[in-house]
């Protein structure tokens, strides 16, 4: 095994756990973000009405793509307060960790807008909020315990959504519909949590 690259490799966890608190409060601004994003659009979306699947698409693609640079402006704005550097290795890493889940998502949406007649939107919002669970989950590795439980609890309401749907118990939903259960997951849920990280974030640990 190479020396320097253990080092390295040592080194870049050891950052990773020294920063778990930094993460942590860096991540309720960006989870009020993510959440006012996705409520603006989930109620944008239910009052327009009339969205077909590659309209959907479309419509949470631009939510996704704003709430992301969102995101990364607070990120970036954190770091330059910190006289940090923006892409840090454990940055780095953590992008990496998240980048399946991304990218798993992207190529179900690039395939119903190609195969709009095989989408079903009620397993769509399933599978983008599984793998969106994964995602974070993964970025999470060397965050506190909460941040994991929160990606597992997206995790499963994911699963039980699309289970639902494919067993029948969940009727088949309409644009408008379905922009209000992603208004629910990536808007109400987000916020809620935004708003618990914010809480207890002064709260010292025992």
């Amino acid at each position: 095994m190479d020396s320097n690259w253990a080092s390295e490799n040592l080194q870049t966890i050891r950052v990773l756990m020294e920063r778990t608190a930094v993460y942590r409060r860096a991540l309720a601004p960006t989870m009020l973000v993510s959440g006012g994003v996705g409520l603006t659009t989930g109620l944008l979306g239910w009052l327009k009405g009339g969205f077909d699947s590659v309209g959907f698409i479309f419509l949470w693609f631009g939510a996704a793509l704003i709430a992301l640079a969102g995101s990364m402006w607070i990120i970036r704005k954190q770091a330059v307060g910190a006289a940090e550097p923006f892409w840090t290795a454990p940055t780095r890493r953590i992008g990496e960790s998240a980048l399946p889940g991304f990218l798993a998502g992207i190529a179900l949406a690039i395939a119903g807008i190609l195969k709009p007649e095989i989408l079903d939107l009620g397993c769509l919002v399933g599978a983008w909020t599984v793998l969106y669970g994964i995602a974070l989950n993964s970025a999470a590795f060397f965050m506190q315990r909460g941040v994991r439980l929160f990606s597992w609890g997206l995790i499963i309401l994911g699963i039980s959504l699309t289970l639902a749907r494919c067993g029948g118990i969940l009727p088949e939903l309409s644009g408008r519909g379905a922009c209000l259960w992603m208004g629910g997951i990536f808007g109400v849920v987000h916020l809620a949590y935004a708003f618990y990280l914010r809480l207890t974030e002064r709260i010292p640990s025992p």
